[in-house]
């Protein structure tokens, strides 16, 4: 398993133990796909750049890298056009990372 699969695992973990009642959803957009699959899901709707996880009730979209890792053109400008609209986008660089700007950024999402 990658590190930033690790990363995604442990924020996953840690926001549905301290927010059970708020949804949070992976969207694998970003592994390596064999070139039919690939275009099936092109086609399905797929798009380059999307955020890792989403958090519906707070517009709330959420990129997780590995301590060191960077971002595509595609997530830059996919980011771009989220913030735009309205949307909230977090860029983690790790775990720690992740769920210390959520702690900083939305301290109105309350414990319930």
């Amino acid at each position: 398993m990658s590190d930033e699969h690790n990363h995604q695992v442990g924020f996953v973990t840690w926001w549905r133990n301290k927010y059970p009642d708020v949804l949070i959803f992976a969207i694998p957009n970003g592994s390596w796909r064999d070139p039919h699959t690939a275009v099936k899901l092109r086609h399905e709707g797929v798009v380059r750049g999307i955020p890792d996880l989403y958090v519906p009730k707070y517009h709330l979209w959420i990129e997780l890298k590995t301590p060191k890792g960077k971002l595509s053109p595609e997530q830059v400008e996919m980011h771009r056009y989220l913030l735009a609209i309205g949307d909230e986008v977090i860029v983690g660089y790790g775990a720690p990372d992740c769920s210390r700007q959520i702690l900083e950024r939305f301290n109105t999402i309350k414990d319930k």
